[in-house]
């Protein structure tokens, strides 16, 4: 029977709330937003941790295209620094390789939830227009 928190789920949590110190106080890159970490998946054999996130530039609402794909390079090309400040902090005999990805999923949440507004508008004035008919 499966543990219901296994330990790749706790290393993940573990990892998530190191690295996000890390982007706050100790990485100095200014081509670096605000970025926020969502969720870290890590490997059954602990060789990397896919990480999620996401970013926002000062005085932006959204992220544009060039600043997520700048700031996943920049993520990624910090890597092996952020690797070896994790195994410091860490107790484990393997620490995981980071991969950063771009977090899509609050897009497309923020993008249905426009879609069901709007099929509710238009599904309410059909109804309007049908009973005053």
């Amino acid at each position: 029977m499966a543990k219901e928190y296994s330990r790749t789920q706790r290393l993940g949590e573990q990892i998530k709330r190191d690295l996000a110190q890390m982007l706050q106080f100790q990485a100095k890159d200014p081509r670096l937003g605000l970025v926020t970490l969502n969720s870290v998946k890590v490997a059954t054999d602990l060789a990397y941790a896919d990480i999620y996130f996401t970013v926002m530039k000062p005085g932006m609402p959204e992220a544009d295209e060039d600043t997520i794909k700048e700031t996943e390079k920049v993520l990624n090309d910090m890597a092996g620094f952020l690797r070896t400040e994790l195994a410091r902090d860490m107790k484990t005999r393997i620490t995981p390789l980071p991969r950063f990805h771009y977090d899509v999923t609050l897009e497309r949440g923020h993008r249905l939830t426009n879609l069901i507004n709007q099929a509710t508008r238009e599904d309410n004035k059909r109804k309007k227009d049908n009973d005053s008919e």
